[in-house]
């Protein structure tokens, strides 16, 4: 099975940075907004954006991470998943512009997950989310606010995204399978 690299360590450093700069503008500044990551890879992509717009804005955002698990509408066909901790910034998310950041938007079902499990938590002013890759072939009317990279793919290939703080190695999205 082929794998080819896309997108290397600077090309992702870009794609956040060029992210976060999104985010502030459509925020109109750091005021009010919560980044929360979808574990696993989600969470450290948000404190990457975070540890950016503080830098930029020059004010800390609140950064957690929401576990979607058990809100996911396929664990009759994956049932191992093991549920990650779900943490919530200190001051809440009512009333605030929550990003949901993940690493790959592919179905939208993870998303639709995150949105049920938001709604257990609290009552935001907005949510948005922002994702490195969109893969395309959605089944849910759902669309990214920031994309990193517009990565079309066929069904069969698999899209890989590997962070340093949880693989090692360097930052890389390859394609593994299909044509290539």
């Amino acid at each position: 099975m082929s794998t080819r690299a896309v997108l290397n360590d600077a090309d992702i450093a870009r794609a956040l940075t060029r992210i976060a700069h999104e985010i502030l503008e459509s925020n109109k500044g750091s005021d009010g907004l919560i980044l929360l990551g979808i574990p696993t890879r989600g969470v450290t992509l948000a404190q990457r954006l975070s540890a950016l717009i503080e830098r930029f804005a020059g004010q800390a955002v609140p950064t957690g991470s929401l576990d979607v698990t058990m809100y996911r509408d396929d664990l009759a066909k994956h049932p191992t998943r093991t549920p990650r901790p779900t943490q919530i910034p200190a001051c809440g998310i009512d009333g605030k512009v929550v990003v949901l950041v993940d690493d790959v938007l592919f179905s939208g079902r993870s998303i639709r997950a995150a949105l049920d499990a938001l709604n257990d938590i609290g009552r935001p002013a907005a949510v948005r989310l922002a994702i490195l890759v969109d893969r395309g072939h959605r089944e849910l009317p759902i669309r990214p606010d920031f994309v990193g990279k517009n990565l079309p793919s066929s069904r069969t290939e698999r899209v890989n995204v590997r962070v340093t703080e949880v693989d090692g190695g360097a930052d890389e999205v390859s394609i593994e399978g299909g044509d290539a």
